[in-house]
């Protein structure tokens, strides 16, 4: 059995290494310390069982970077071990794409039995999703048709100045809106939100020659 272990702290990974020792003999870990060496490992080994990714480690931008992973590995089982454990993220990752979440609180018992699901073709979310109420599994924020339309002009590579001539806006409106979207988003740079956007499938061409000024 093949299992790829994604987490920025050694420690962490060691410790996850030991309790998956435990679903068979002769288990092989390959270790990921961030998001891009964890997309890395998904394309070498397709072959893999399964894959544990944090959902906080350098280079993620939250569930938007969980899609990309799964994309890039489909036949390969993705399987969120957090700290987090809030519904809202734990519904949002599985409609991302992973086929499980399990808070890091729980003991290495709850994980072992959650791997087997998965691996067993099922689906694995704690308990506290199912406790969640309909306030914290609202949907997350969307993005106003404005902020769509600067969105877009950051996917195409444009800058601020040029988003602001092309969409009549000044340049301070054009920062305050890409500030509203990385909010909205849960990203921190431009590169994430890019990043963001292909993920959810909110990429689109902008809405040019508005109204100057216009919010």
């Amino acid at each position: 059995m093949k299992l790829i272990v994604a987490d920025d702290h050694p420690m962490v990974r060691a410790g996850l290494g030991q309790i998956l020792a435990g679903l068979e003999r002769g288990v092989v870990i390959v270790e990921a310390a961030d998001f891009a060496s964890a997309k890395a490992a998904l394309v070498a080994h397709p072959d893999a069982d399964l894959a544990l990714v944090d959902l906080f480690m350098p280079g993620m931008s939250g569930t938007a970077s969980v899609a990309l992973l799964a994309a890039s590995s489909p036949t390969v089982p993705l399987v969120v071990v957090s700290a987090s454990d809030t519904p809202r993220d734990i519904r949002d990752a599985l409609a991302a794409g992973a086929s499980g979440f399990v808070p890091k609180h729980e003991s290495s018992t709850v994980l072992l039995g959650a791997l087997r699901l998965v691996l067993a073709g099922g689906t694995y979310a704690p308990s506290s999703l199912a406790s969640a109420s309909p306030t914290e599994l609202a949907p997350p924020p969307t993005l106003t048709p404005r902020q769509k339309d600067v969105l877009a002009m950051v996917i195409e590579g444009r800058p601020n100045k040029e988003i602001g001539t092309r969409l009549g806006l000044s340049e301070q409106t054009v920062k305050g809106h890409l500030l509203a979207v990385f909010r909205t988003l849960n990203v921190r740079n431009r590169v994430q939100a890019v990043q963001a956007a292909h993920a959810m499938g909110i990429a689109e061409a902008p809405r040019q020659n508005g109204t100057k000024g216009a919010a």
